[in-house]
């Protein structure tokens, strides 16, 4: 198989949700209500998580062209179904997918995990009684995979996060909802009483992930509002789940914005709640022989993202048998080894006093701890940093090795040469400061 490239509609749907010009989303342009703001109590508890972890799973599993293979293909509705009803079998049961997928997440540390339960595709990983032509894994003889999802993340303290794609390549109304009003109200109205079933019948639900809220894969979320009406759409959410998040592609502004893409967090910290959205590899959805990120590469995103107030949702999309690959399950080893040794630095803290240099350093902070992330020792030890309120009584690794430092007229560390030669992909060093 060829290296996967996004092209087209494919392409441009990924472009529409990126961190623009490092300060300005696209969801920032959605409608709004302040009534249906959260607190910042309300989200402290994600802003702590920092990591999370996302699955794209489906019947574009099978195909094995990333998640967009319905569109891009150009299957029929009879033949993609065909694909499901003949080819869609899982071998595990669905408390055992559940399990590997959660197993593989808290050995990276990640506290939350967000499932997809229906892509653009229409399937239904759920036995949905609003799904239009009745396309549900139940319908095929397989489980309810969000019961088991869910109950999985419930059972382990997991934060639960629902992905739902509120448009459908299956309605003519999508790609011509002037033009066929009754179909793009169908799809709708499909949305709408899917959305309730996911708020209700699966106990408490963190994050309501959406994607997909424009229309014929022109414009914006935001500019689809007229059709979904997504402050009537949030209400119902709010009512039904009270405090949870949600992302901003329904056409509302939500509750965080979203980065998405590999691409290197670069420039100031951000002052809003994002996440960087990314997958492991090439596509979000399973292909077989598909390219898999280094796993130095993955960790120094997520420090990049951290030191700029943000958090990483990391995608991993399992086999038809609902299995991570292989290398997928290294990246994610390899991320929570990280994390075990430097976690510290990152739950629980916020962008640090210092602006991010680029390629160089960034900083988190947490009580009277200040955390310094450093990617370049060299030229970090070239730097000197701007002086802070307060005085910093203590400069060392997070093993107790000190650094030294000096603080007078801004403030330079020296990182000794010996622990530059260790070839860290992040050099934590963590600053006790009095009066911070």
């Amino acid at each position: 198989m060829g290296e996967y490239k996004m092209t087209g509609a494919e392409l441009a749907s990924q472009l529409k949700g990126q961190l623009n010009n490092n300060m300005l989303f696209n969801g920032i342009s959605g409608v709004d209500d302040e009534n249906l703001h959260l607190s910042e109590a309300d989200i402290k508890w994600w802003r702590d998580a920092k990591l999370g972890l996302f699955v794209h799973w489906g019947i574009y599993s099978v195909v094995g062209k990333g998640e967009w293979a319905y569109f891009n293909e150009g299957f029929t509705q009879e033949e993609y179904r065909k694909i499901a009803e003949e080819q869609f079998k899982p071998q595990l049961s669905a408390e055992e997918i559940a399990a590997e997928w959660l197993d593989c997440a808290e050995k990276a540390g990640m506290k939350y995990a967000v499932m997809t339960t229906r892509h653009h595709d229409g399937f239904s990983l759920w036995d949905s009684k609003c799904s239009e032509g009745n396309f549900t894994s139940s319908a095929i003889g397989c489980d309810d995979y969000v019961k088991s999802f869910t109950d999985e993340c419930h059972k382990r303290g997991i934060h639960t996060g629902l992905y739902y794609s509120p448009m459908d390549w299956r309605f003519e109304g999508y790609f011509d909802p002037h033009g066929k009003p009754e179909s793009a109200l169908k799809m709708k109205q499909q949305a709408y009483g899917q959305i309730r079933e996911l708020c209700t019948q699966y106990g408490r639900i963190d994050i309501l992930w959406y994607d997909g809220g424009w229309l014929a894969h022109n414009g914006t979320d935001a500019d689809a509002a007229w059709l979904w009406e997504p402050i009537k759409l949030n209400k119902s959410v709010r009512e039904l789940q009270p405090n949870i998040m949600v992302s901003p592609r329904s056409g509302y502004r939500g509750d965080f914005e979203c980065d998405e893409g590999v691409r290197m967090p670069i420039g100031s910290i951000v002052p809003i709640p994002w996440e960087k959205c990314m997958s492991v590899s090439q596509a979000w959805g399973y292909m077989p022989n598909d390219r898999f990120m280094d796993s130095d590469e993955v960790i120094k995103i997520l420090v990049n993202t951290v030191c700029r107030d943000g958090n990483m949702l990391l995608n991993v999309g399992p086999d038809v048998n609902g299995r991570f690959p292989a290398q997928a399950k290294k990246i994610l080893s390899d991320l929570g080894e990280f994390m075990r040794e430097n976690g510290e630095s990152i739950y629980g803290t916020r962008a640090g006093l210092w602006q991010p240099v680029d390629g160089v350093f960034g900083s988190t902070c947490k009580g009277d701890a200040m955390y310094l992330h450093i990617l370049d020792c060299n030229k970090f030890n070239e730097l000197v940093l701007p002086e802070v309120d307060g005085t910093i009584l203590l400069a060392a690794l997070l093993d107790g090795t000190t650094v030294p430092f000096e603080q007078q007229n801004g403030v330079r560390f020296s990182i000794p040469d010996a622990i530059i030669t260790e070839g860290r992909v992040d050099t934590v060093i963590k600053l006790i400061v009095q009066n911070l």
